[in-house]
């Protein structure tokens, strides 16, 4: 993984970066108008940037075809997770910011750190292997701690877990989680399914031994938490 004088442009990392994720949280093909809403930008944006990108061969991608990294593209991807959620970690551990707060801050810094601080920092962290939001930390190799899990909102009645990863895109959902004390770690056993009304109803346990507790949940909220078979 480079370090900062061989980057490609801040465009093309922020571009690369949304590809992998798009493809890491596994919700179907990555195509130019998902890539749009994401980041914000016009589709012709992005069909243009993706020109670029193919012609410096880190994308694959042909005319109304799926969206792919090639391995240079999915190396520099990597290499921005890796910088955005370590700093994501320190701004939590270190100084204090909330898990709603942390993503933009990153979002800046990702682009402008040496790898070589970004490796003090893991070191000083005693090198973790997710970010606050239960998002994987690349290894300076690229490697990640795979981990079994799926979204929340596909579970069916009766199923329990614990929840181990968020969508850190959005503070509002982020700060509406906080406010009904939903987070990582939790057990979580989903009661009843109300398609209908668009909501789960589940049990919540904060922490081994503590009591359970219901929660309606909203599918937008189901749709962005990710839980782990429980072990027991």
């Amino acid at each position: 993984m480079g370090d900062t004088p061989t980057r490609p442009s801040t465009s093309a990392e922020d571009y690369v970066k949304v590809i992998y994720d798009l493809q890491e949280r596994g919700t179907g093909p990555v195509t130019i108008s998902g890539m749009a809403e994401r980041l914000s930008v016009s589709n012709s944006s992005v069909s243009g940037m993706l020109r670029k990108l193919s012609d410096t061969g880190l994308v694959e991608h042909q005319r109304y075809g799926a969206v792919s990294l090639t391995e240079p593209g999915t190396r520099v991807a990597l290499a921005v997770l890796r910088r955005h959620r370590l700093l994501e970690t320190y701004l939590v551990a270190e100084l204090g910011y909330s898990w709603d707060e942390v993503h933009d801050e990153a979002e800046i810094l990702e682009h402008v750190v040496s790898d070589k601080f970004v490796d003090r920092i893991a070191a000083h962290l005693g090198d973790p292997v997710v970010d606050p939001h239960g998002d994987p930390i690349p290894t300076r190799e690229g490697d990640i701690v795979e981990r079994e899990s799926f979204l929340l909102a596909e579970a069916e009645q009766g199923t329990r877990g614990v929840i181990v990863r968020v969508n850190d895109t959005d503070p509002d959902l982020l700060r509406y989680l906080a406010d009904i004390d939903i987070g990582i770690g939790m057990t979580v056993e989903v009661l009843k399914r109300q398609t209908f009304a668009g909501s789960l109803q589940i049990a919540v346990r904060p922490a081994e031994g503590a009591p359970e507790r219901p929660q309606d949940l909203g599918l937008v909220a189901a749709e962005a938490l990710w839980i782990s078979p429980d072990a027991k």
